[in-house]
């Protein structure tokens, strides 16, 4: 697959996430206990053999840098090839952040002319996912389209008034896209991944931006489709995916992801994700200790009761504090006699002595970066 190359877009709308993203990306979410956001799709798209990877960020993108470094961990830290660091290129025409998709691609013109790869495939970044993209590209080819989407049938990807949603025929055509319909007319959602030839992007970017458009999904994709100048078919992806995009989605896929059964769906030992690795103690569990259904990472300490929970790098929970369906990430702290249910704490949070915090499940407290409460 050394003629694919991989684009991954960081601008998204991040609104929802709250606190979360006041100082990084969707993308640099941290989940499941060790991994962040785009672990995934960088992961999938090297499993599916790019060794050229662009990814184009948008705001409060220093962790997310800091994360992928050189790349390393993927092995895309080649002379030639491998990781590309895109980040906002001001000019007199684009003097902060990027309307649209659009924008950022064509901000990033000279990196996309200069790749030597003449098929792409292009990703956002807040849906998660581990796919098999060397099926998804193969089956782009062996049908000859111009333009192939990725999409599922999940029912739980469906959402009012959010998401995009198109009309798949028998032989895979698209013959129709909805853009955040209110009621969705079609139970098909696409994953915002698409494959096309370089050249054809390039063409189609630039013309869209030289009459002032910006979203790839209504301005390009959907013209397409309607005046049909364009072959454009779609590949159902089987798997498990989540949308990544507000606190609630956040907190229902670190949930879901304690169920084993999901966790052998996400992670299969075909389809590794690679993260960046840091040297720990393995988790310190004390003599009163109890931990139900939970994943601990590495550094951590456990001397109270830890339930249903997502715990990061480094986090203590002190004796008699009890943590139910919680995420506490990277170093936070729970201190002794405290109960805390249905949270989402941030890097490095403190919850002080017999502290208790209890939200409803639908709408999770969110406790800040450095807060204590």
């Amino acid at each position: 697959m050394k003629d694919i190359m991989g684009i991954i877009y960081t601008g998204e709308n991040d609104a929802r996430l709250r606190e979360l993203t006041i100082t990084r990306a969707i993308a640099a979410m941290p989940v499941a206990g060790r991994f962040r956001v785009i672990d995934f799709l960088v992961s999938s798209m090297v499993n599916g053999g790019m060794k050229n990877i662009g990814v184009i960020m948008q705001k409060n993108y220093h962790s997310l840098m800091d994360h992928l470094g050189s790349g390393k961990e993927w092995d895309l830290h080649g002379k030639h090839e491998g990781l590309h660091i895109l980040p906002p290129f001001l000019t007199r025409e684009n003097v902060g952040l990027y309307p649209g998709i659009l924008d950022a691609l064509r901000s990033n013109n000279s990196y996309l002319t200069r790749s030597k790869q003449e098929t792409l495939v292009l990703s956002n970044s807040n849906i998660l996912y581990n796919a098999r993209l060397d099926e998804l590209i193969s089956f782009y080819r062996e049908t000859g389209a111009d333009i192939t989407l990725m999409y599922t049938k999940d029912p739980t990807m469906i959402r009012d008034e959010y998401g995009t949603y198109i009309k798949v025929e028998e032989n895979g055509d698209v013959t129709d896209m909805e853009v955040q319909p209110t009621h969705p007319a079609y139970g098909n959602c696409y994953m915002q991944v698409f494959v096309m030839k370089r050249e054809l992007l390039l063409d189609l970017v630039d013309k869209a931006v030289a009459h002032g458009l910006h979203s790839m999904d209504k301005d390009i994709f959907l013209r397409l489709i309607q005046s049909r100048s364009a072959k454009i078919n779609a590949y159902e992806y089987k798997g498990k995916c989540w949308h990544i995009d507000s606190v609630q989605s956040y907190f229902r896929f670190n949930m879901e992801i304690l169920d084993p059964k999901m966790r052998k769906g996400l992670f299969r030992d075909e389809l590794p994700v690679y993260t960046k690795v840091r040297d720990e103690m393995p988790a310190y569990y004390g003599d009163n200790s109890t931990e139900l259904n939970s994943l601990v990472a590495d550094g951590c300490q456990i001397e109270g009761k830890v339930e249903n929970s997502v715990l990061f790098r480094g986090v203590k929970i002190a004796p008699n504090a009890h943590v139910k369906n919680c995420i506490i990430m990277q170093d936070g702290q729970v201190q002794e006699g405290a109960y805390i249910e249905n949270c989402i704490l941030d890097k490095e949070a403190i919850i002080r002595q017999n502290a208790r915090l209890i939200g409803p499940e639908a709408y999770p407290i969110v406790i800040g970066k450095n807060v204590v409460i």
